[in-house]
Protein backbone atom coordinates (compact mmCIF):
# COMPACT_ATOMS: atom_id res chain seq x y z
CA UNK A 1 0.00 0.00 0.00
CA UNK A 2 1.65 3.45 -0.96
CA UNK A 3 1.70 5.38 2.38
CA UNK A 4 0.54 9.03 2.39
CA UNK A 5 2.88 11.82 3.21
CA UNK A 6 2.98 12.54 6.81
CA UNK A 7 3.73 16.17 7.15
CA UNK A 8 0.44 16.77 4.63
CA UNK A 9 -1.94 15.30 7.42
CA UNK A 10 -0.22 17.18 9.88
CA UNK A 11 -0.34 20.71 7.97
CA UNK A 12 -3.50 19.98 7.17
CA UNK A 13 -4.83 20.50 10.94
CA UNK A 14 -4.99 24.10 11.22
CA UNK A 15 -5.49 23.89 15.31
CA UNK A 16 -4.52 20.51 16.65
CA UNK A 17 -5.45 20.42 20.08
CA UNK A 18 -4.90 17.14 22.43
CA UNK A 19 -4.41 14.15 20.04
CA UNK A 20 -7.95 12.22 19.39
CA UNK A 21 -8.23 8.67 18.77
CA UNK A 22 -9.52 6.12 16.26
CA UNK A 23 -11.51 2.95 17.46
CA UNK A 24 -12.05 0.72 14.75
CA UNK A 25 -15.44 -1.11 15.18
CA UNK A 26 -16.97 -3.97 14.06
CA UNK A 27 -20.73 -3.38 13.24
CA UNK A 28 -21.47 -7.13 12.76
CA UNK A 29 -24.62 -8.42 10.04
CA UNK A 30 -27.01 -6.16 11.03
CA UNK A 31 -29.10 -7.11 13.75
CA UNK A 32 -28.40 -4.29 16.25
CA UNK A 33 -28.83 -7.32 19.15
CA UNK A 34 -25.36 -8.66 17.94
CA UNK A 35 -23.60 -5.74 18.01
CA UNK A 36 -21.12 -5.86 21.07
CA UNK A 37 -21.21 -4.39 24.14
CA UNK A 38 -18.03 -2.66 24.05
CA UNK A 39 -18.37 -1.59 20.02
CA UNK A 40 -22.04 0.21 21.39
CA UNK A 41 -20.21 1.69 24.47
CA UNK A 42 -17.55 3.08 22.57
CA UNK A 43 -19.84 4.47 19.53
CA UNK A 44 -21.89 6.31 22.33
CA UNK A 45 -18.83 8.42 23.34
CA UNK A 46 -17.85 8.90 19.44
CA UNK A 47 -17.66 12.52 18.39
CA UNK A 48 -17.06 11.10 15.20
CA UNK A 49 -18.36 8.99 13.09
CA UNK A 50 -16.64 7.54 10.04
CA UNK A 51 -18.91 5.11 8.53
CA UNK A 52 -20.22 2.26 5.74
CA UNK A 53 -23.52 1.11 3.62
CA UNK A 54 -23.22 -2.36 5.75
CA UNK A 55 -23.87 -0.73 9.23
CA UNK A 56 -27.39 -1.91 10.01
CA UNK A 57 -30.02 1.05 11.22
CA UNK A 58 -30.46 -0.09 14.40
CA UNK A 59 -26.97 0.15 14.96
CA UNK A 60 -26.92 3.69 13.20
CA UNK A 61 -29.97 4.58 15.29
CA UNK A 62 -27.18 4.31 18.47
CA UNK A 63 -24.64 6.91 17.20
CA UNK A 64 -24.87 10.15 19.64
CA UNK A 65 -26.80 13.06 17.93
CA UNK A 66 -24.42 15.40 18.68
CA UNK A 67 -21.60 13.43 16.40
CA UNK A 68 -20.45 14.03 13.37
CA UNK A 69 -20.85 11.61 10.60
CA UNK A 70 -18.78 10.88 7.86
CA UNK A 71 -20.23 8.46 5.26
CA UNK A 72 -17.78 6.44 3.16
CA UNK A 73 -19.80 3.83 1.75
CA UNK A 74 -18.95 1.51 -1.00
CA UNK A 75 -20.78 -1.02 -2.66
CA UNK A 76 -19.78 -3.31 -5.38
CA UNK A 77 -18.12 -1.59 -8.62
CA UNK A 78 -19.08 1.80 -6.94
CA UNK A 79 -16.52 3.47 -4.33
CA UNK A 80 -17.65 7.00 -4.82
CA UNK A 81 -14.58 7.33 -1.66
CA UNK A 82 -11.50 5.79 -1.77
CA UNK A 83 -10.12 3.82 0.43
CA UNK A 84 -6.52 6.07 0.70
CA UNK A 85 -8.95 8.96 1.33
CA UNK A 86 -11.21 6.97 4.06
CA UNK A 87 -7.51 6.19 5.43
CA UNK A 88 -6.89 10.08 4.99
CA UNK A 89 -9.80 11.17 7.07
CA UNK A 90 -9.13 9.02 10.33
CA UNK A 91 -5.57 10.59 10.55
CA UNK A 92 -6.78 14.16 10.04
CA UNK A 93 -9.69 13.39 12.42
CA UNK A 94 -7.75 11.97 14.82
CA UNK A 95 -5.06 14.35 14.82
CA UNK A 96 -7.81 17.21 15.37
CA UNK A 97 -8.31 16.11 19.08
CA UNK A 98 -11.30 14.01 17.90
CA UNK A 99 -12.72 10.33 19.11
CA UNK A 100 -12.94 8.45 15.89
CA UNK A 101 -15.29 6.02 15.18
CA UNK A 102 -14.38 3.80 11.97
CA UNK A 103 -18.04 2.06 12.29
CA UNK A 104 -17.49 -0.71 9.91
CA UNK A 105 -20.65 -3.66 8.63
CA UNK A 106 -19.28 -7.08 9.84
CA UNK A 107 -15.78 -7.41 12.01
CA UNK A 108 -12.94 -4.73 10.45
CA UNK A 109 -10.44 -7.44 10.02
CA UNK A 110 -12.31 -10.09 8.00
CA UNK A 111 -11.72 -8.49 4.14
CA UNK A 112 -13.01 -4.89 6.06
CA UNK A 113 -9.56 -3.80 4.99
CA UNK A 114 -9.29 -2.59 8.79
CA UNK A 115 -5.53 -3.29 8.46
CA UNK A 116 -4.94 -1.00 5.89
CA UNK A 117 -6.37 2.18 7.86
CA UNK A 118 -4.15 0.92 10.47
CA UNK A 119 -1.11 2.08 8.76
CA UNK A 120 -1.43 5.99 8.63
CA UNK A 121 -2.59 6.04 11.91
CA UNK A 122 0.52 4.14 12.75
CA UNK A 123 2.81 6.42 10.46
CA UNK A 124 1.31 9.12 12.64
CA UNK A 125 1.54 7.53 16.45
CA UNK A 126 -2.23 8.21 16.45
CA UNK A 127 -3.55 6.22 19.11
CA UNK A 128 -6.04 3.59 17.91
CA UNK A 129 -8.63 0.22 19.67
CA UNK A 130 -9.69 -2.52 17.31
CA UNK A 131 -13.02 -3.38 18.56
CA UNK A 132 -14.04 -7.20 17.13
CA UNK A 133 -17.50 -7.17 15.37
CA UNK A 134 -19.62 -11.03 14.80
CA UNK A 135 -18.86 -11.57 11.25
CA UNK A 136 -21.81 -12.29 8.76
CA UNK A 137 -19.30 -15.83 7.61
CA UNK A 138 -20.75 -17.46 10.50
CA UNK A 139 -23.85 -15.55 11.79
CA UNK A 140 -25.79 -15.01 8.42
CA UNK A 141 -25.62 -18.90 8.23
CA UNK A 142 -26.58 -19.42 11.90
CA UNK A 143 -29.63 -17.41 11.39
CA UNK A 144 -30.57 -19.87 8.66
CA UNK A 145 -29.84 -22.51 10.54
CA UNK A 146 -26.77 -23.59 8.55
CA UNK A 147 -24.26 -24.64 10.93
CA UNK A 148 -20.48 -23.38 9.16
CA UNK A 149 -19.25 -26.98 11.02
CA UNK A 150 -20.95 -30.64 11.71
CA UNK A 151 -19.03 -33.68 12.47
CA UNK A 152 -21.23 -35.30 10.38
CA UNK A 153 -19.87 -33.54 7.16
CA UNK A 154 -17.03 -31.91 7.46
CA UNK A 155 -14.56 -30.30 10.32
CA UNK A 156 -12.86 -27.14 8.91
CA UNK A 157 -14.61 -23.69 7.25
CA UNK A 158 -13.08 -21.66 5.27
CA UNK A 159 -13.50 -17.84 4.21
CA UNK A 160 -13.05 -16.39 0.75
CA UNK A 161 -13.81 -12.89 -0.65
CA UNK A 162 -15.77 -13.54 -3.88
CA UNK A 163 -15.20 -9.72 -5.10
CA UNK A 164 -12.04 -10.05 -7.57
CA UNK A 165 -10.45 -7.88 -9.69
CA UNK A 166 -12.02 -7.60 -13.38
CA UNK A 167 -10.84 -10.29 -15.55
CA UNK A 168 -8.73 -11.88 -13.18
CA UNK A 169 -10.35 -15.29 -11.93
CA UNK A 170 -7.10 -16.72 -11.34
CA UNK A 171 -6.75 -15.29 -7.58
CA UNK A 172 -8.67 -18.37 -6.08
CA UNK A 173 -7.51 -21.72 -5.83
CA UNK A 174 -10.45 -23.58 -6.49
CA UNK A 175 -8.47 -26.80 -7.05
CA UNK A 176 -7.08 -26.28 -3.23
CA UNK A 177 -10.26 -25.83 -1.95
CA UNK A 178 -11.98 -28.93 -3.33
CA UNK A 179 -9.29 -30.92 -1.45
CA UNK A 180 -10.12 -29.39 2.38
CA UNK A 181 -13.49 -30.39 1.38
CA UNK A 182 -14.82 -28.02 3.68
CA UNK A 183 -17.15 -25.21 3.80
CA UNK A 184 -16.92 -22.35 1.74
CA UNK A 185 -18.17 -19.32 2.64
CA UNK A 186 -17.84 -16.86 -0.28
CA UNK A 187 -18.30 -13.21 0.99
CA UNK A 188 -19.05 -10.26 -1.45
CA UNK A 189 -19.55 -13.21 -3.92
CA UNK A 190 -22.74 -12.70 -5.15
CA UNK A 191 -21.77 -10.94 -8.96
CA UNK A 192 -19.26 -13.82 -9.10
CA UNK A 193 -21.71 -16.52 -8.11
CA UNK A 194 -21.64 -18.24 -11.78
CA UNK A 195 -17.81 -17.83 -11.97
CA UNK A 196 -17.10 -19.39 -8.40
CA UNK A 197 -19.51 -21.78 -9.01
CA UNK A 198 -18.42 -23.35 -12.33
CA UNK A 199 -14.93 -22.93 -10.97
CA UNK A 200 -15.36 -25.24 -8.34
CA UNK A 201 -17.39 -27.62 -10.76
CA UNK A 202 -14.51 -28.12 -12.95
CA UNK A 203 -11.94 -28.78 -9.84
CA UNK A 204 -13.43 -31.81 -9.17
CA UNK A 205 -16.23 -30.72 -6.77
CA UNK A 206 -19.74 -32.93 -6.93
CA UNK A 207 -21.81 -31.92 -9.33
CA UNK A 208 -25.18 -32.05 -6.63
CA UNK A 209 -22.85 -30.86 -4.22
CA UNK A 210 -25.53 -28.68 -1.72
CA UNK A 211 -25.28 -24.70 -2.18
CA UNK A 212 -27.27 -21.38 -0.83
CA UNK A 213 -27.08 -17.99 -1.02
CA UNK A 214 -28.13 -16.30 1.58
CA UNK A 215 -29.53 -12.37 1.33
CA UNK A 216 -29.88 -9.70 4.02
CA UNK A 217 -29.03 -12.27 6.61
CA UNK A 218 -30.02 -11.15 10.30
CA UNK A 219 -32.88 -8.76 9.33
CA UNK A 220 -36.87 -9.11 9.14
CA UNK A 221 -36.26 -10.13 5.42
CA UNK A 222 -33.76 -12.15 4.96
CA UNK A 223 -34.19 -14.71 2.34
CA UNK A 224 -32.43 -18.06 1.93
CA UNK A 225 -31.92 -20.02 -1.79
CA UNK A 226 -30.86 -23.41 -1.07
CA UNK A 227 -30.04 -25.81 -3.97
CA UNK A 228 -26.74 -27.63 -5.56
CA UNK A 229 -23.78 -26.04 -6.47
CA UNK A 230 -24.83 -26.60 -10.52
CA UNK A 231 -28.27 -25.26 -10.08
CA UNK A 232 -27.55 -22.18 -7.62
CA UNK A 233 -26.33 -19.68 -10.62
CA UNK A 234 -29.45 -20.27 -12.36
CA UNK A 235 -31.78 -19.86 -9.43
CA UNK A 236 -30.03 -17.16 -7.77
CA UNK A 237 -30.87 -15.31 -11.28
CA UNK A 238 -34.42 -16.34 -11.17
CA UNK A 239 -35.03 -15.08 -7.92
CA UNK A 240 -33.14 -12.19 -8.49
CA UNK A 241 -30.96 -12.60 -5.22
CA UNK A 242 -28.99 -9.02 -4.21
CA UNK A 243 -26.76 -7.74 -2.49
CA UNK A 244 -25.95 -7.48 0.46
CA UNK A 245 -25.76 -11.62 0.40
CA UNK A 246 -23.32 -14.27 1.20
CA UNK A 247 -22.61 -17.71 -0.74
CA UNK A 248 -22.74 -21.03 1.42
CA UNK A 249 -21.26 -24.18 0.32
CA UNK A 250 -21.12 -27.50 1.59
CA UNK A 251 -22.54 -30.36 2.75
CA UNK A 252 -24.01 -28.51 5.48
CA UNK A 253 -26.17 -26.55 3.48
CA UNK A 254 -28.72 -29.25 3.79
CA UNK A 255 -29.59 -28.69 7.46
CA UNK A 256 -31.49 -25.58 6.91
CA UNK A 257 -33.99 -27.12 6.05
CA UNK A 258 -34.36 -29.36 9.39
CA UNK A 259 -32.58 -26.17 11.47
CA UNK A 260 -34.64 -22.97 9.98
CA UNK A 261 -35.61 -20.88 12.94
CA UNK A 262 -35.16 -16.82 12.77
CA UNK A 263 -38.37 -17.24 10.22
CA UNK A 264 -39.94 -19.33 12.52
CA UNK A 265 -40.52 -16.62 15.47
CA UNK A 266 -43.80 -15.03 15.76
CA UNK A 267 -42.94 -12.01 14.31
CA UNK A 268 -39.88 -12.93 13.12
CA UNK A 269 -40.24 -11.48 9.28
CA UNK A 270 -41.36 -8.24 10.74
CA UNK A 271 -39.57 -4.97 11.17
CA UNK A 272 -41.21 -2.83 13.38
CA UNK A 273 -40.12 1.44 13.73
CA UNK A 274 -40.82 2.34 17.40
CA UNK A 275 -41.26 6.17 17.82
CA UNK A 276 -41.27 6.43 21.53
CA UNK A 277 -39.05 9.28 23.20
CA UNK A 278 -35.46 6.62 24.24
CA UNK A 279 -36.21 6.73 27.69
CA UNK A 280 -39.49 4.96 27.29
CA UNK A 281 -39.09 2.87 24.39
CA UNK A 282 -37.04 -0.05 25.74
CA UNK A 283 -40.52 -2.05 27.55
CA UNK A 284 -42.57 -2.40 24.03
CA UNK A 285 -38.82 -2.58 21.96
CA UNK A 286 -37.99 -5.88 24.87
CA UNK A 287 -41.90 -7.22 23.94
CA UNK A 288 -41.46 -6.76 19.77
CA UNK A 289 -37.90 -8.43 20.05
CA UNK A 290 -39.13 -11.34 22.35
CA UNK A 291 -41.10 -12.07 19.54
CA UNK A 292 -38.49 -11.91 16.81
CA UNK A 293 -38.98 -8.59 15.64
CA UNK A 294 -36.74 -6.76 14.04
CA UNK A 295 -37.15 -3.36 15.96
CA UNK A 296 -35.84 -0.38 14.42
CA UNK A 297 -36.01 2.25 17.27
CA UNK A 298 -36.45 6.08 15.64
CA UNK A 299 -37.71 8.73 18.87
CA UNK A 300 -39.94 11.10 16.62
CA UNK A 301 -40.08 13.14 19.79
CA UNK A 302 -38.06 14.63 22.78
CA UNK A 303 -38.92 15.69 26.10
CA UNK A 304 -38.03 18.80 27.86
CA UNK A 305 -38.31 19.60 31.72
CA UNK A 306 -39.09 23.01 32.33
CA UNK A 307 -37.52 23.88 34.92
CA UNK A 308 -37.49 27.91 35.04
CA UNK A 309 -41.13 29.10 35.24
CA UNK A 310 -43.18 31.78 37.98
CA UNK A 311 -45.97 29.60 37.08
CA UNK A 312 -44.82 26.36 38.24
CA UNK A 313 -42.74 27.42 41.42
CA UNK A 314 -45.99 29.17 42.44
CA UNK A 315 -48.07 26.20 41.99
CA UNK A 316 -45.60 24.10 43.66
CA UNK A 317 -44.83 26.63 46.90
CA UNK A 318 -49.09 26.41 47.65
CA UNK A 319 -49.32 22.59 47.46
CA UNK A 320 -51.70 22.22 50.38
CA UNK A 321 -53.77 24.39 48.30
CA UNK A 322 -54.78 21.11 46.17
CA UNK A 323 -56.89 18.12 47.07
CA UNK A 324 -55.59 16.49 44.33
CA UNK A 325 -52.74 15.82 41.65
CA UNK A 326 -53.55 14.11 37.80
CA UNK A 327 -51.11 13.09 35.46
CA UNK A 328 -51.27 12.39 32.05
CA UNK A 329 -48.03 10.68 31.67
CA UNK A 330 -44.86 9.24 32.77
CA UNK A 331 -42.85 12.25 31.86
CA UNK A 332 -45.43 14.49 33.60
CA UNK A 333 -44.88 12.58 36.98
CA UNK A 334 -41.17 12.61 36.40
CA UNK A 335 -40.56 16.73 35.34
CA UNK A 336 -42.92 17.02 38.57
CA UNK A 337 -40.74 15.32 40.76
CA UNK A 338 -37.85 16.77 39.42
CA UNK A 339 -38.78 20.40 40.08
CA UNK A 340 -39.88 18.96 43.55
CA UNK A 341 -36.52 18.06 44.12
CA UNK A 342 -34.83 21.23 42.42
CA UNK A 343 -37.15 23.55 44.84
CA UNK A 344 -35.86 21.21 47.82
CA UNK A 345 -39.50 21.01 48.45
CA UNK A 346 -40.07 17.96 51.02
CA UNK A 347 -42.55 15.43 49.47
CA UNK A 348 -44.14 15.10 52.67
CA UNK A 349 -45.96 17.90 51.74
CA UNK A 350 -48.15 15.94 49.49
CA UNK A 351 -49.65 14.58 52.82
CA UNK A 352 -53.36 14.08 52.04
CA UNK A 353 -53.62 14.84 48.49
CA UNK A 354 -55.08 12.32 46.46
CA UNK A 355 -53.30 10.76 43.15
CA UNK A 356 -54.77 10.55 39.49
CA UNK A 357 -53.03 8.62 37.03
CA UNK A 358 -54.19 8.59 32.64
CA UNK A 359 -53.10 4.95 32.89
CA UNK A 360 -50.99 1.77 34.23
CA UNK A 361 -47.69 3.31 33.19
CA UNK A 362 -48.37 6.61 34.49
CA UNK A 363 -49.30 4.86 37.71
CA UNK A 364 -46.10 2.62 38.14
CA UNK A 365 -43.69 5.93 37.63
CA UNK A 366 -45.95 7.58 40.46
CA UNK A 367 -45.94 4.35 42.87
CA UNK A 368 -41.90 4.03 42.30
CA UNK A 369 -42.03 7.32 44.41
CA UNK A 370 -43.40 5.56 47.14
CA UNK A 371 -47.07 7.23 46.53
CA UNK A 372 -50.58 5.08 46.18
CA UNK A 373 -52.49 6.44 43.33
CA UNK A 374 -56.41 6.52 44.34
CA UNK A 375 -57.71 6.66 40.14
CA UNK A 376 -57.22 5.05 37.14
CA UNK A 377 -59.62 5.30 34.65
CA UNK A 378 -61.05 2.40 32.66
CA UNK A 379 -59.99 3.30 29.61
CA UNK A 380 -56.58 5.01 29.29
CA UNK A 381 -56.79 8.41 27.46
CA UNK A 382 -57.47 11.91 28.29
CA UNK A 383 -61.17 12.58 28.23
CA UNK A 384 -61.89 9.39 30.25
CA UNK A 385 -59.20 10.42 33.14
CA UNK A 386 -61.46 14.07 33.15
CA UNK A 387 -64.73 12.48 33.41
CA UNK A 388 -63.45 9.88 36.22
CA UNK A 389 -61.53 12.79 37.97
CA UNK A 390 -64.49 15.23 37.64
CA UNK A 391 -66.73 12.89 39.32
CA UNK A 392 -64.51 11.88 42.29
CA UNK A 393 -64.53 15.96 42.70
CA UNK A 394 -68.16 16.29 42.26
CA UNK A 395 -69.19 13.55 45.16
CA UNK A 396 -66.04 14.88 47.74
CA UNK A 397 -67.72 18.73 47.18
CA UNK A 398 -71.12 17.10 48.06
CA UNK A 399 -69.53 15.08 51.38
CA UNK A 400 -67.50 17.96 52.46
CA UNK A 401 -69.73 21.10 51.18
CA UNK A 402 -66.15 22.48 50.27
CA UNK A 403 -64.80 23.58 47.21
CA UNK A 404 -61.86 21.04 45.77
CA UNK A 405 -58.95 21.85 43.40
CA UNK A 406 -56.73 19.60 41.00
CA UNK A 407 -53.21 20.21 39.93
CA UNK A 408 -52.71 18.65 36.41
CA UNK A 409 -49.13 18.70 35.44
CA UNK A 410 -48.67 17.81 32.06
CA UNK A 411 -47.30 19.22 28.25
CA UNK A 412 -47.66 22.57 28.04
CA UNK A 413 -49.02 21.80 24.35
CA UNK A 414 -51.42 18.66 24.86
CA UNK A 415 -54.40 17.41 24.13
CA UNK A 416 -57.79 19.41 25.77
CA UNK A 417 -59.41 16.20 26.54
CA UNK A 418 -59.02 16.10 30.04
CA UNK A 419 -59.89 19.55 30.91
CA UNK A 420 -63.20 19.77 29.02
CA UNK A 421 -65.27 17.23 31.70
CA UNK A 422 -63.99 19.60 34.39
CA UNK A 423 -64.95 22.94 32.92
CA UNK A 424 -68.29 21.51 32.03
CA UNK A 425 -68.78 20.53 35.83
CA UNK A 426 -67.30 24.17 36.74
CA UNK A 427 -64.74 22.59 38.43
CA UNK A 428 -61.34 24.29 39.79
CA UNK A 429 -58.23 23.30 38.89
CA UNK A 430 -54.74 24.40 37.41
CA UNK A 431 -53.44 23.21 34.41
CA UNK A 432 -49.94 23.14 35.06
CA UNK A 433 -47.42 23.31 32.10
CA UNK A 434 -44.26 21.14 33.32
CA UNK A 435 -42.77 19.81 30.19
CA UNK A 436 -42.56 20.62 25.99
CA UNK A 437 -42.57 18.01 23.60
CA UNK A 438 -40.18 18.87 21.02
CA UNK A 439 -39.72 17.10 17.40
CA UNK A 440 -36.90 14.99 17.40
CA UNK A 441 -33.85 16.54 15.07
CA UNK A 442 -34.32 14.65 11.12
CA UNK A 443 -30.67 13.85 10.91
CA UNK A 444 -29.10 12.60 7.76
CA UNK A 445 -30.61 9.10 7.65
CA UNK A 446 -33.85 8.45 5.88
CA UNK A 447 -35.49 6.19 8.30
CA UNK A 448 -38.68 5.06 6.97
CA UNK A 449 -38.31 3.20 3.82
CA UNK A 450 -40.01 -0.27 2.40
CA UNK A 451 -38.08 -2.13 4.67
CA UNK A 452 -40.13 -1.32 7.67
CA UNK A 453 -43.57 -2.99 7.94
CA UNK A 454 -45.04 -1.28 10.90
CA UNK A 455 -44.47 1.86 12.47
CA UNK A 456 -45.59 1.97 16.51
CA UNK A 457 -46.96 5.31 17.83
CA UNK A 458 -48.05 6.00 21.16
CA UNK A 459 -49.06 9.61 21.39
CA UNK A 460 -50.53 11.79 18.64
CA UNK A 461 -47.09 13.84 19.31
CA UNK A 462 -45.17 11.28 17.91
CA UNK A 463 -47.28 10.94 14.60
CA UNK A 464 -46.63 14.34 14.00
CA UNK A 465 -43.00 14.15 14.80
CA UNK A 466 -42.76 11.35 12.53
CA UNK A 467 -44.63 13.30 9.81
CA UNK A 468 -41.87 15.93 10.35
CA UNK A 469 -39.23 13.67 10.19
CA UNK A 470 -40.34 11.88 6.88
CA UNK A 471 -41.76 14.94 4.87
CA UNK A 472 -41.33 13.74 0.93
CA UNK A 473 -43.16 10.45 1.83
CA UNK A 474 -46.05 9.25 0.61
CA UNK A 475 -47.79 8.60 4.08
CA UNK A 476 -50.59 6.10 2.80
CA UNK A 477 -47.89 3.35 2.38
CA UNK A 478 -47.40 3.59 6.41
CA UNK A 479 -49.25 0.83 7.84
CA UNK A 480 -49.27 2.23 11.44
CA UNK A 481 -50.28 0.59 15.35
CA UNK A 482 -51.54 2.85 17.55
CA UNK A 483 -52.15 2.92 20.83
CA UNK A 484 -55.42 4.45 21.36
CA UNK A 485 -58.09 6.72 19.02
CA UNK A 486 -56.85 9.97 19.34
CA UNK A 487 -53.28 8.54 18.42
CA UNK A 488 -55.56 7.15 15.32
CA UNK A 489 -57.00 10.10 14.45
CA UNK A 490 -53.78 12.03 13.65
CA UNK A 491 -52.26 9.63 11.86
CA UNK A 492 -55.36 8.84 9.59
CA UNK A 493 -54.95 12.88 8.72
CA UNK A 494 -52.13 11.82 6.69
CA UNK A 495 -54.05 8.84 4.78
CA UNK A 496 -51.71 6.15 7.32
CA UNK A 497 -53.37 2.26 7.66
CA UNK A 498 -54.41 2.54 11.41
CA UNK A 499 -54.88 0.14 13.47
CA UNK A 500 -55.60 0.52 16.93
CA UNK A 501 -55.54 -1.86 20.23
CA UNK A 502 -57.61 -2.64 21.96
CA UNK A 503 -56.39 -0.98 25.45
CA UNK A 504 -53.83 1.94 25.54
CA UNK A 505 -50.75 -0.44 26.64
CA UNK A 506 -47.92 -1.25 25.75
CA UNK A 507 -48.74 -5.42 26.12
CA UNK A 508 -51.83 -4.09 23.66
CA UNK A 509 -49.93 -2.99 21.00
CA UNK A 510 -48.00 -6.04 21.65
CA UNK A 511 -50.98 -8.21 21.04
CA UNK A 512 -52.60 -5.82 18.23
CA UNK A 513 -49.67 -6.58 16.12
CA UNK A 514 -49.74 -10.53 16.86
CA UNK A 515 -53.38 -10.62 15.81
CA UNK A 516 -52.75 -8.53 12.52
CA UNK A 517 -50.33 -11.11 11.48
CA UNK A 518 -51.95 -13.72 12.36
CA UNK A 519 -54.93 -12.64 10.13
CA UNK A 520 -52.94 -11.70 7.40
CA UNK A 521 -51.95 -15.79 7.53
CA UNK A 522 -48.27 -14.98 8.13
CA UNK A 523 -48.04 -17.20 11.42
Amino acid sequence: MKKANKQSIDSAVPEKRTRGKVWLVGAGPSDAGLFTLKGKAVLEQAEVVVFDNLVGQGILAMIPKNARLIHVGKTSGNHPIPQEEINRILAEEALAGNRVVRLKGGDPFLFGRGGEELELLCDHNIPFEIVPGVTSAISVPAYHGIPVTHRDFCSSVHIITGHTKKNDSAEIDYAALVKLRGTLIFLMGVASLPSICKGLLEAGMESDMPAAVLERGTTAHQRRLVSTITELPKEAEKARIKTPSIIVIGQVCSLAESFHWAEDRAMGNLKIMVTRPKERSSALTAKLREYGAEVLEIPTIETDVILEDDLLRLALEKLEAFHWVAFTSPFGVNAFFQKLLEMKIDIRKLTGIKFAAIGSATRKTIEERGILVELVPEQYNGRALGEALAQRMLEAEEHSNARQVALIPRARIGTEEVLKPLDDAGLCYEDLPVYDTLEAPTGEFIWYDDSVDYVAFTSASTVRGFVQMSRDLDYTTVQAICIGDQTALEAKKYGMKCYVSEKATIESMVDCLLKLHLSKGVL
